[in-house]
């Protein structure tokens, strides 16, 4: 059986793939408004110690995996010559 996400529902899990300071402390998926997300969340502390989630949301779709051409090959397809 697969774990199917809800609208407006999501988990994040520590990242144990972590190995610089810059990255996320825990790692995981969320889906909002039907459209599922990377979550990315740090762990921090206020002034007066209190701890925190910093949280980052990327929309998941095939779009944003597919490396992003450089402007040479834009210019390419656009010069004659």
């Amino acid at each position: 059986m697969t774990y199917e996400l809800k609208d407006n529902t999501g988990s994040v899990f520590a990242n144990d793939r972590k190995t610089e300071d810059t990255h996320p402390d825990r790692t995981g998926t969320a889906k909002i408004g039907g459209r599922e997300y990377w979550v990315s969340g740090w762990l921090h502390k206020t002034k007066k110690g209190q701890p925190y989630l910093s949280l980052s949301f990327k929309p998941k779709n095939a779009d944003d995996a597919r490396p992003k051409q450089n402007i040479r090959d834009d210019m390419r397809n656009l010069v004659p010559f």
